[in-house]
């Protein structure tokens, strides 16, 4: 399969997918982090190019609820709208099967409820982190390695902080939000191996 891995910098499930022997590529307007086929640019330019398969991570930054606070600056100044604009983009595509992810947000009053919303720890890492699924075409993922729920990786308010945030706190905010941006290497390998074989 021709498989397109939008708005990944990371390289892991576009690996995962070449690993199972698939033709895939991940696209960002950040470079790749490591060696493999990278688009460093607008997926809108290449969004066309005939994919069978497209696994979509746009970005939650004016999305997530986690970012309630400022829903009221970013809606009058148009950011939301252009969050939900890109999310939009990618969902009408013409590719026949996708699955777009996204923390808990807002998409799921603006468009529809996901079909799915799976946690870290279904696929053998020990974090609590959920996140949806919007998918056309393809089975909701199946867990894999179901192991001990361990800590919030996101930070929440007060005393829930997360051990992702205090292992991180030193690091510049960029950094921070790339570690926050990053697939679980279990869920990559569930949705290469699940889905790679449709």
């Amino acid at each position: 399969m021709k498989i397109l891995v939008a708005c990944e910098f990371s390289g892991t499930v576009r690996d995962a997918f070449i690993r199972g022997g698939h033709e895939a590529m991940s696209c960002d307007l950040e470079p790749c982090e490591i060696p493999g086929p990278h688009y460093k640019g607008d997926v809108m330019d290449i969004i066309g190019a005939g994919w069978d398969l497209m696994i979509a991570h746009p970005p939650c930054t004016h999305l997530a609820v986690s970012g309630a606070r400022h829903f009221a600056k970013k809606q009058a100044d148009g950011r939301q709208q252009q969050g939900i604009d890109f999310f939009m983009a990618l969902a009408n595509s013409n590719i026949p099967r996708y699955a777009i992810e996204n923390p808990i947000g807002i998409m799921s009053s603006k468009w529809r409820k996901p079909d799915q919303i799976v946690n870290p720890w279904e696929y053998g890492h020990s974090v609590t982190k959920a996140t949806c699924l919007w998918l056309k075409n393809l089975p909701p993922l199946q867990p894999t390695n179901v192991v001990d729920k361990g800590k919030i990786w996101v930070a929440k308010s007060g005393k829930r902080m997360s051990q992702w945030y205090y292992d991180s706190s030193c690091l510049p905010p960029k950094e921070r939000e790339k570690m926050r941006n990053k697939t679980f290497q279990g869920i990559a390998d569930a949705m290469a191996n699940q889905w790679g074989n449709l």
